[in-house]
């Protein structure tokens, strides 16, 4: 057989390619952020770009750093891309009677049972914080409610109505 047809080692890639992080964004919408959520995202990119980076970067080039780098390297890549993106969103100064982008709002479901969500950007979202993104359906149900108002939500169990206890912003 020709040495043509044959696989040397170093003809293989050591790291395998990572797929690239699909948008969580429906095509052309906004990438709407908090002010805060803006600023942790600066403050992460600057951590691993600053810290991170140079710290792996100084470590032996085995494969396993190399991995490592390389993911981090897209987990840079994606902060940049979100953060130039961003259209931050800063609440108005007059009290809202309305759920909006940034609100935290307390429901109660017809079990009596109370919960919180904060409706924040895509990049922001952090359910065990009860942080959801303004495009998942809890907060599309929620979004331009009003204090009292009662809303239908389709959860996977089934179909509740939620009424709308207290809007806050932060």
């Amino acid at each position: 057989m020709s040495k043509a047809f044959t696989r040397e080692s170093e003809d293989l890639p050591e790291v395998p390619a990572f797929p690239r992080r699909p948008s969580p964004l429906p095509p052309g919408a906004k990438n709407y952020f908090t002010p805060d959520g803006a600023e942790r995202l600066r403050g992460e990119l600057a951590r691993l770009a600053e810290e991170e980076r140079p710290r792996l970067a100084a470590m032996p080039a085995d494969s396993d750093t190399k991995r490592q780098l390389q993911s981090l390297d897209q987990k840079i890549a994606h902060l940049t891309q979100s953060l130039e993106s961003a259209v931050v969103v800063s609440r108005s100064a007059a009290p809202e009677d309305r759920v909006r982008f940034g609100a935290t709002v307390t429901v109660r479901e017809q079990s009596g049972e109370e919960a919180r969500y904060r409706i924040v950007g895509v990049d922001e979202a952090d359910i065990d914080r009860g942080w959801i993104s303004w495009v998942s359906p809890i907060a599309k149900a929620l979004l331009n409610a009003r204090l009292g108002e009662r809303v239908a939500f389709k959860f996977p169990s089934g179909e509740a109505v939620l009424e709308v206890l207290c809007i806050t912003y932060e």
